[in-house]
């Protein structure tokens, strides 16, 4: 498949549309082709009873920097199977920053590293995603 765009302009499409990205306040810092870094401001409404984010939350930011990664070639994919290790708390008022890195790019699948940092630069999570290629564009040719 030819990709006609920019890793940058498929990712930016992609979140015209994610409104659970745009509720989680995820602001995209660096895409390139199988790569992309994220941020966002941890916020009340995301605390568990426990008193410290809930682990959704930090799942969600990873798995959209995921999708930004693997989808940014303009081939949709999805995820076929993901897996989190929560490393330390996160709470209100930290900044998370989440990396994806491609460790297999092939045809049909793709297999993806994402660390979420703190903003005092502790890895607070751990996540792991493959996902299948369709060979759809996400940005149809008009």
């Amino acid at each position: 498949m030819a990709n006609q765009h920019e890793p940058a302009s498929v990712v930016y499409h992609m979140m015209e549309n994610d409104l659970f990205s745009q509720w989680l306040g995820i602001s995209v810092v660096e895409v390139k082709e199988g790569y992309s870094r994220i941020k966002m401001a941890v916020r009340p409404e995301m605390i568990n009873g426990f008193g410290i984010v809930h682990g959704g939350i930090a799942f969600s930011m990873a798995d959209s920097c995921f999708a930004f990664a693997c989808n940014n070639r303009n081939n949709l994919s999805v995820a076929l199977d993901t897996s989190i290790n929560f490393l330390k708390p996160v709470h209100v008022g930290d900044e998370l920053i989440a990396e994806s890195k491609e460790l297999h790019n092939g045809k049909t699948t793709g297999l993806y590293h994402i660390t979420i940092t703190n903003q005092k630069g502790h890895v607070v999570a751990v996540f792991k995603g493959t996902c299948f290629r369709t060979s759809k564009p996400m940005i149809k040719e008009e």
